[in-house]
């Protein structure tokens, strides 16, 4: 019975999802009607708030890509591949394969998700160049499922813009968060690592179940079409920009700068481990994995590659997400009114649950940390004070809403998809029992966290 449910999901969404980029124009369209009605916006208003929006998350888009390109180098240094080739050769069994890569996926995910995505992508296509009979699609939707509890990790954006002080954060939330929360009260609460154990652990089973087990369904992959490009042979440096280029010296010096600052930003100045810390920290640990600026430079660049999807389709998602918060003469606007539905006729119990749901919608037309924090943060921290809900509850629950739905939202799986030579809808069948089984999780976990 549960076989012909994938089969059946997985057949569905072979035949129904588009490519991410038409995925994007139509979310533009659905919004775009939507906000006329029920904000009593004109077409010509509506216009003019997409295009208005288009540029408006463009240091956001930076940071991010900066995160993906920075995870990506890192996970292409020999140290870390060594890893990765090692665990390879662990799984013997198609379901053990599968239960392997979501693991790590998901950990690497929950340490960085730019990291975790490639990590995961990169050693999904390790274990089927090494192991025969196991499912390609589900291997590389293995992969991506862990990227659920990536914004209730170490690059939560939402938890780490939290965390950071300044004049932005009080204004974001309309004066209610005037001091930063620090990540001890949203990523290392207790409850919410026991959330983010339990929903890994219900991933892993759920892939590995997936595993189809008649040979004859399973979707292989020729393994010579998986094997690395050939590595060329370093000439030894002649010159004396060549030997710059080589030199490990400079290779410690600037990275001991960098983490030097690092620790002296968090640990004596009281800074924040934010986005920008992590971006940080990626960056020089790249750098020294990788031993030389040279190499460091090829890697980035390599790297930088997977960085376009979110490139090309960050200006139409702020687009929407200028759809989606343009106020017309009305006085309302989209994400106001579906925020409010959340906040009217719930409690203390049931408020961060609702929240939760409110982002997970919305990350469906705007996935991005950034834009759920612009539309989402003005609302509901007012209303979770007036609840006396905590506000580190409250800031989780957007995260996980807004981490939740990226298992159906096609637009953070075009880097992996882009590694494993996949398209979006050969994994996302797969990816929607995991929304089903973490969703119970999530809920179950909210709840708790409320009473409590």
């Amino acid at each position: 019975m549960f076989q012909k449910v994938i089969r059946g999901c997985v057949n569905v969404v072979q035949k129904y999802l588009p490519e991410p980029l038409i995925f994007a124009i139509i979310l533009t369209l659905v919004a775009a009607l939507l906000a006329m009605p029920i904000c009593h916006q004109s077409p010509l208003e509506v216009i003019e708030h997409w295009g208005d929006g288009v540029w408006g998350l463009l240091a956001f888009s930076m940071q991010m890509a900066l995160v993906l390109v920075c995870g990506s180098a890192l996970a292409a240094a020999p140290a870390v591949k060594r890893v990765i080739y090692y665990l390879a050769t662990l799984p013997k069994k198609p379901s053990g394969a599968i239960a392997l890569v979501t693991f790590v996926s998901a950990i690497a995910c929950w340490l960085n998700w730019g990291f975790g995505l490639i990590v995961g992508a990169i050693f999904a296509r390790e274990v089927a160049r090494r192991l025969r009979g196991v499912d390609y699609r589900l291997l590389i939707a293995s992969a991506y499922s862990g990227f659920v509890v990536w914004h209730a990790g170490l690059s939560g954006s939402i938890p780490l813009t939290m965390s950071t002080a300044g004049e932005s954060l009080s204004r974001a939330t309309n004066g209610i968060l005037t001091d930063p929360i620090p990540i001890t009260h949203t990523i290392l609460h207790p409850i919410n690592l026991i959330m983010v154990a339990l929903t890994i652990g219900a991933i892993v089973l759920a892939n590995s179940l997936m595993h189809p087990r008649n040979p004859m369904m399973v979707v292989a992959v020729d393994p010579a079409l998986l094997q690395d490009d050939p590595v060329a042979e370093k000439a030894a440096p002649t010159t004396p920009a060549e030997r710059l280029e080589n030199s490990r010296v400079l290779t410690w010096i600037i990275t001991a700068l960098g983490l030097t600052y690092l620790v002296v930003h968090i640990g004596f100045r009281g800074g924040s481990f934010d986005l920008n810390a992590v971006i940080m920290l990626f960056l020089f640990a790249g750098l020294l994995l990788h031993k030389t600026p040279l190499a460091y430079v090829r890697a980035f660049g390599k790297a930088a590659s997977g960085a376009s999807g979110i490139l090309l389709q960050f200006p139409f998602y702020a687009g929407i997400m200028g759809i989606i918060t343009g106020v017309g003469a009305s006085g309302a606007c989209l994400g106001m009114v579906l925020s409010n539905a959340c906040v009217e006729g719930s409690g203390p119990i049931t408020y961060p649950l609702l929240t939760f749901l409110c982002a997970a919608l919305l990350n469906l037309f705007v996935p991005s940390g950034g834009g759920h924090w612009a539309i989402q943060a003005p609302i509901m921290f007012g209303a979770g004070e007036m609840l006396n809900v905590d506000h580190g509850l409250t800031g989780i629950a957007i995260a996980w809403g807004d981490a939740w739905t990226n298992l159906i939202q096609p637009f953070w799986a075009l880097p992996a998809l882009a590694i494993a030579k996949l398209q979006a809808k050969d994994i996302m069948g797969y990816c929607l029992i995991d929304l089903v089984v973490s969703g119970v999780i999530i809920v179950g976990g909210l709840l708790v966290w409320s009473v409590f």
